[in-house]
């Protein structure tokens, strides 16, 4: 009975002394999050409350409407705006999904359901290589690839696209990079359908493709929006890829397929390792614009998964 005891003991010591290790690294991790959130809280709400060197304060309610980015010379002037940078940033995003979701979630059901095992396999590592291209790359790849076909296309129309700068450009770049994301993780939701629903649908006379996108696709909805969810944090979040196809538009919104664009993380990005004051500070104040514009969309979005997945109920 002692060495019972004494075993459960130290089986009890040994449970508390993980917890309390796991513990100490959940905070560590999460106290990285608040860190990063009070170091740009910090940093960018001084051009909204101080005097900046003389030249006043930054307005609220303009920097959160204009449709410039700075009415006056830098350095000397306050008259920041970023109205049209969120407008151009979930405008960009949703062309992005809209392009990448279906691409993604067809790849997916391919792999998954309908390709023999050595192609699904050869696919599936390919997808899983793409998803870990840096950015920067794929940005190389839109400005040698993508933009001189744009700007011959744009020419062909009659259209003026400085040299394949736009929207299209920025859309094309982002969705492919959302698309291994979107890939891989509706793959995985399709792979956990039960197999015995398409079993039965196949039983009752489906076809194996009225099985696939009438029972698999619905089955797997809510893991496949999950897929979304992240694409749209990679667009929202993407800033070197965007100022390198973008054109870095100073005014705006850009709602023309082959016109320049920005948005609130290539502007963010441009000019930020060469510029001092106000014009430097006013970057973090994009930073906090950011983080409530994602914030905010995740929220949405996760709303609607669980309308999503309560369908499934």
């Amino acid at each position: 009975m002692k060495k019972r005891t004494k075993t459960k003991t130290t089986l009890s010591r040994s449970d508390t002394i993980v917890s309390t290790l796991l513990m100490i690294l959940a905070l560590l991790a999460s106290s990285f999050i608040v860190m990063i959130a009070v170091f740009i809280t910090a940093q960018g709400i001084l051009p909204l409350i101080t005097n900046n060197r003389g030249l006043g304060s930054v307005n609220l309610w303009r920097f959160l409407t204009d449709t410039v980015w700075l009415r006056g010379d830098y350095f000397v002037s306050t008259l920041y705006g970023a109205g049209f940078l969120i407008i151009n940033t979930l405008y960009i995003a949703f062309l992005t999904v809209l392009f990448s979701f279906p691409v993604g979630v067809l790849t997916a059901l391919y792999i998954a359901r309908i390709a023999p095992r050595p192609v699904a396999a050869t696919l599936r590592t390919i997808i899983e290589l793409l998803a870990s291209v840096p950015s920067i790359v794929f940005g190389l790849v839109g400005v040698g690839l993508f933009l001189p076909i744009i700007y011959n296309v744009a020419r062909s129309l009659g259209f003026n696209s400085a040299g394949g700068y736009s929207v299209i450009g920025t859309v094309f770049v982002l969705a492919l990079m959302s698309i291994p994301t979107i890939t891989a993780v509706a793959e995985v939701s399709i792979r956990q359908v039960d197999e015995s629903l398409s079993q039965a649908a196949l039983a009752l006379g489906a076809t194996p493709t009225q099985t696939n996108f009438k029972i698999v696709l619905l089955a797997a909805k809510s893991g496949i929006f999950s897929g979304a969810i992240l694409a749209v944090g990679r667009s929202l979040g993407e800033a070197t890829a965007v100022a390198l196809v973008s054109g870095n538009a100073r005014s705006g919104p850009s709602f023309g397929l082959f016109e320049t664009t920005s948005t609130i993380t290539s502007t963010l990005l441009q000019g930020l390792k060469e510029t001092v004051g106000i014009d430097y500070n006013i970057r973090f104040t994009l930073g906090i614009l950011l983080m409530i514009v994602i914030l905010l969309t995740n929220a949405s979005l996760n709303f609607v998964k669980r309308k999503v997945g309560r369908l499934d109920a």
